[in-house]
C-alpha cells in the first residue's frame, strides 16, 4: 500500500485520509478550504474532532458549541496554532470569516468530553533533539485536552535536519514504555521549491517505503519507525495527528541507532 497522498489546496472539504481505504483504522483528515463567507458541515456519528487552524480565521458553531472569530495566524509558519477540539455527535458548522484553511483530524470516540478551546498561547512549545535532529515540538491537543484517542501535535524543522530521529515506533501497547498509536503526518515547507524525505519501515522488512515530500503531502504511518529529513535551504513544517487509547509519546527507538540517546 501506498502511504503518501496529496491534497493540491483546493478549496472545498477534501477527504484526505478515510478508515475505509487506508491502513489506519483510527484515524481520518479532512482538509477544509473555505473562502470568507463560505461554510461547511459535519454531522458524522461517534467520531471525535480535533480542528487544527492552519491559517486564517473561522467560527464554529453547533450542537452546544460556540466560537466565533478564532485564529489568528495567516499560515503555518506565523506562530503557534489555534485549535478546537470536539466531542462525538455534535452537529457543527465551520463559517469563514477570512479565508481559512483547516486540518479536520478525527478519530473513533466511544465516550463524551467537553469542547475545548486551544489558543496559541495555550500551546506548550518545546525544543527536541540534538545537533543533526533537532526539531521544535508543538503540543497542541495533548494530555490536557480529554479526550478518547485523539492527540495533535506540530514541529518545525530546520534544513539539513532529521526530525522523529533516532528512529522510533509506537505500534506495540508495552506501557509504560510504548503504546499503540497511529499517525499521519501533514508537510508544508516555506519556500514552493521545498522538500524532504520520509522512511516508513519495521524490523521485519514487512514495511520498507521511502517517499519525497512536498508542500501538501501527507505520509500515514500505521506502524514501525518513521524518521524524517529537511532539506538543506528550508524550513519543514509537519503536522503530526496521533490516535491511541494511550495518548502521549509513548515510543521505542529502532535498536540500531538507540546508541544516539546516550
Amino acid at each position: 500500500m501506498n502511504f503518501k497522498r496529496h491534497w493540491d489546496g483546493a478549496f472545498g472539504c477534501r477527504q484526505i485520509y478515510q478508515t475505509a481505504d487506508s491502513a489506519c483504522g483510527l484515524l481520518e483528515i479532512d482538509m477544509l478550504r473555505l473562502k470568507a463567507g463560505q461554510d461547511y458541515t459535519y454531522a458524522e456519528s461517534n467520531k471525535e474532532y480535533a480542528l487544527i487552524l492552519l491559517g486564517g480565521k473561522c467560527s464554529v458553531q453547533g450542537d452546544g458549541i460556540s466560537y466565533r472569530q478564532i485564529g489568528q495566524r495567516q499560515n503555518v509558519f506565523d506562530g503557534p496554532a489555534t485549535a478546537l477540539y470536539l466531542p462525538r455527535n455534535r452537529k457543527f458548522t465551520v463559517t469563514a470569516d477570512r479565508e481559512v484553511t483547516v486540518a479536520v483530524c478525527k478519530s473513533p470516540a466511544a465516550r463524551d468530553f467537553q469542547p475545548v478551546l486551544v489558543n496559541p498561547q495555550d500551546v506548550v512549545v518545546k525544543e527536541l533533539g540534538k545537533p543533526g535532529w533537532k526539531r521544535q515540538a508543538h503540543f497542541i491537543v495533548d494530555e490536557r485536552v480529554p479526550a478518547n484517542l485523539i492527540y495533535v501535535g506540530e514541529a518545525f524543522v530546520d534544513g539539513g535536519q532529521w526530525a522523529s530521529y533516532p528512529p522510533h515506533k509506537h505500534d506495540q501497547d508495552n506501557m509504560p514504555t510504548e503504546a499503540f498509536s497511529e499517525e499521519i503526518y501533514y508537510f508544508e515547507y516555506d519556500k514552493p521549491t521545498g522538500f524532504g524525505i520520509q522512511r516508513v519501515y519495521t524490523a521485519d522488512g514487512s514495511i520498507d517505503e521511502t517517499y519525497t515530500v512536498k508542500n501538501g503531502d501527507f505520509v500515514e504511518i500505521p506502524r514501525g519507525y518513521h524518521p524524517c529529513l529537511c532539506a538543506p535551504g528550508y524550513k519543514n513544517y509537519y503536522l503530526w495527528v496521533m490516535a491511541g487509547e494511550n495518548r502521549g509519546f509513548f515510543m521505542t527507538s529502532d535498536p540500531d541507532h538507540a546508541w544516539l540517546n546516550k
